[in-house]
């Protein structure tokens, strides 16, 4: 039975799931939400998600919610497939989840306001972005960066030497920003400039954003 997703190809949270479930070699059916219309709020929606949000998941009668949930499961249950995404050996597996917090506390919310800005007012409204807001939001982003190019001087990948789960939760954001004036943040810092030249280039990463940017008329 394919692994069914809800959601939408301008959701982050929805496109790091579908990385992932590409880079585990899994076939799914991406159930289209359209996010414009507020239909994640309707009650067929609700019924998968009680917080109105997306990504969800129906795997067989399992139903999940919380992108990087998904994803946790997504390893677990398929381990024998595809990118080993997690280590199984303790210390690695510490390292890794560092850095899958570090994105989830503190890129995540470095760069939120800066997807909203620079893509989304514009994608969904027709909007232009608030450059004042966008400078103070970079000018913070640059410094989370300072971190990751040390961390990107001694390890190829953040969670060591081999791309992983911590690595793959930055993707979908990077991605979208790349396409901005935010690009030069990165490109700014030359381990994080290949790092991200690194993730982009990944064939999962083509696959999925082939697919979106065909989804979104680019």
């Amino acid at each position: 039975m394919v692994m069914k997703v809800y959601g939408s190809m301008i959701s982050t949270a929805t496109l790091r799931v579908l990385v992932c479930l590409a880079e585990k070699d899994i076939d799914f059916e991406l159930i289209h939400v359209d996010l414009a219309s507020g239909e994640h709020k309707k009650p067929h929606l609700l019924s998968i998600n009680p917080f109105g949000q997306i990504p969800a998941v129906e795997d067989g009668d399992f139903k999940l919610i919380e992108s990087r949930a998904i994803m946790q499961y997504i390893e677990r249950t398929y381990v024998k497939q595809g990118t080993d995404l997690i280590s199984k050996e303790p210390k690695k597996a510490a390292e890794q989840s560092v850095w899958m917090e570090v994105e989830s506390q503190k890129f995540e919310p470095a760069t939120t306001r800066l997807v909203w800005e620079l893509c989304m007012k514009r994608l969904l409204f027709g909007e232009k972005e608030n450059q004042a807001v966008v400078k103070v939001k970079e000018e913070a982003l640059g410094n989370l960066l300072d971190v990751y190019e040390g961390r990107l001087t001694e390890n190829k990948y953040l969670g060591g030497d081999s791309f992983s789960m911590a690595d793959l939760y930055h993707v979908p954001v990077i991605k979208f920003l790349m396409g901005t004036q935010t690009k030069k943040v990165f490109d700014a810092r030359p381990h994080v400039s290949a790092w991200v030249t690194d993730i982009l280039s990944r064939p999962s990463c083509l696959k999925v954003f082939c697919r979106s940017a065909n989804q979104l008329g680019a």
